[in-house]
């Protein structure tokens, strides 16, 4: 059970005039389709996340980022757009994406959407044009390329969801280039007007009211020119698809993309605190989130340091947060442990019977790092993977995949709000995902009434953070990183200073008090902290 120290100070939101807010923010990822259904089609909508935000306001968070809610056909679920200034109808309308704004802004929160510029859909206005002949004002705006002279394939490249990425288009008798499915082709980062019509949808949302953008699979944006194939893995750790057996220096990752991301950071300049959050994947990502985050370019990054590691280990967290220093010529991280990409991280980091104290402890630990972060909708309430059959799966990377499989459908599955009503106060239809065979016990009323909820814990770890400006804003040392322990400390100059303990596995490890506890996740005896179990002390300065 968290607790917070008898004698320690209220847990009040701390102001700056210093620092920007995204500065050690916490941001709630909200996945439109399974947050909440205010119309009863199974899908969840725009009217829902508004409906709903008070619970996101209630965590303490500083903002939500929105996920894909565009038009779109939804081959990819909302990352494949059709047109990047209006809403799908699945979702609502422009006016229920206003109304979204001003209720969020009504209760304190910022608001960020996500926006996805390496592809667009096959049913884009944009590709409709390009792929209609090799002469239209458009014909440059996607990654067209001549077969070779026995007809297949221009070189390697492999997609993400498997299989070649180009695919035959017999109007141009050429072939176009997708890094994901075929039904999202590849824009052209490197054409003067595709930049020049992202940068006026970013001015469009800005004029809208949004206050910054994730930029999803922002790496992918560009492409080698020359076409070149891409070297082989020499031993590749995974094999679920040919893309697992290539280095990918060529289909994605150019150093072009840089300038314009100074361009994109400019933009965002001129509309104020607007931020601009890159999500970086790849065997290069640690180069590049440090190269998209350098002065004059993106605000922040993350990468998949935590979402795809099967375990979170001492190890783990320190050569994450070592490739952060606090510098003035280094970006600045956020993290996510979990997100619509990602399995859960209970049932990927621990085993059930210590799920709820984990769950604890992770909240805190995410808590105490030096960046901003990012929750994941339902990770407040301690949600695990749900298993979905396969005849009821909708990703199409898990259905290519089976049953070697990210199983994004199991994190995506509907938010449980009331654990009495039929489709769990989700939707009075029938869902588009099922839900989890615990998720009633989880549900948001059951945690609300109960004080020593994970949900309650949650809202106690952000007013932490937020009471805090060691754990916001402050430096981060690792004094220790072993098989089971880590100690790290936050401080801030001229300001408190912080030691985070944490034990990162089943067996109880030695401890010694350094000082007054702040906050705990679990009780210590004797000279050793509890499987699973955390606190964070203030030292005397």
């Amino acid at each position: 059970m968290s607790s917070a120290a008898p004698h320690a100070e209220p847990l009040e939101r701390v102001a700056t005039a210093v620092e920007p807010w995204w500065r050690g923010a916490s941001i709630y990822q909200i996945y439109p389709r399974s947050f909440c259904d205010s119309d009863g089609d199974g899908i969840g909508d725009l009217r829902g996340i508004t409906a709903r935000l008070d619970h996101v306001a209630d965590l303490g968070v500083d903002a939500v980022w929105v996920s894909p809610f565009f038009t779109s056909p939804m081959r990819d679920f909302g990352y494949d757009v059709a047109d990047y200034r209006n809403v799908d109808p699945s979702f609502g309308t422009l006016a229920d994406f206003d109304a979204l704004v001003a209720r969020a802004h009504g209760l304190g929160l910022k608001v960020l959407i996500d926006l996805v510029f390496a592809h667009t859909s096959d049913q884009h206005p944009w590709f409709v044009e390009s792929r209609s002949s090799a002469a239209n004002d458009k014909a440059d705006w996607y990654v067209w390329a001549d077969p070779k002279a026995d007809g297949s394939p221009p070189n390697n490249w492999q997609s993400v969801f498997g299989g070649p990425s180009w695919t035959w288009d017999a109007r141009r008798e050429q072939y176009y280039h997708h890094n994901f499915l075929k039904e999202q082709p590849q824009l052209n980062g490197h054409s003067p007007g595709v930049q020049q019509a992202l940068l006026d949808i970013v001015r469009f949302w800005l004029e809208r009211g949004v206050d910054g953008f994730r930029f999803d699979a922002v790496n992918f944006m560009m492409h080698d020119r020359k076409l070149t194939d891409n070297p082989p893995v020499a031993s590749p750790t995974q094999r679920t698809r040919p893309f697992d057996f290539q280095h990918h220096f060529h289909n994605q990752s150019q150093p072009e993309i840089l300038d314009f991301l100074e361009r994109l950071r400019a933009l965002c300049d001129s509309h104020g605190a607007a931020f601009a959050l890159a999500e970086v994947g790849g065997e290069q990502a640690r180069e590049e989130m440090a190269d998209y985050t350098a002065p004059g370019r993106l605000h922040s990054a993350y990468g998949f340091d935590f979402l795809y590691a099967d375990q979170l280990t001492p190890a783990l967290v320190a050569e994450s947060a070592g490739r952060w220093p606090d510098r003035p010529d280094m970006g600045w991280p956020s993290w996510a442990f979990e997100n619509h990409d990602a399995p859960r991280a209970l049932s990927r980091w621990v085993a059930p019977e210590h799920a709820a104290q984990f769950a604890r402890t992770k909240m805190l630990l995410l808590a105490a790092l030096r960046g901003s972060i990012i929750l994941y909708q339902g990770e407040e309430l301690g949600l695990t993977q749900v298993e979905v059959p396969f005849e009821l799966l909708q990703d199409p990377e898990a259905i290519a995949n089976w049953p070697q499989t990210l199983s994004r459908d199991g994190v995506r599955t509907p938010m449980p709000w009331r654990a009495r009503e039929p489709g769990y106060g989700f939707t009075s239809g029938r869902p588009w995902l099922p839900f989890g065979a615990d998720h009633a016990a989880l549900s948001v009323d059951t945690q609300a009434a109960d004080r020593h909820s994970m949900l309650h814990h949650t809202r106690d770890v952000i007013a932490l953070r937020n009471a805090h400006p060691a754990l916001r804003w402050g430096s981060l040392e690792i004094i220790e990183a072993g098989d089971q322990k880590l100690v790290f400390e936050r401080r801030r100059r001229g300001g408190e200073r912080l030691r985070c303990t944490f034990n990162l596995s089943a067996r109880p490890v030695t401890y010694v008090p350094a000082g007054r506890t702040t906050f705990s996740t679990g009780e210590r005896v004797g000279s050793e902290l509890k499987p699973y179990a955390a606190l964070i002390e203030e030292l005397t300065i």
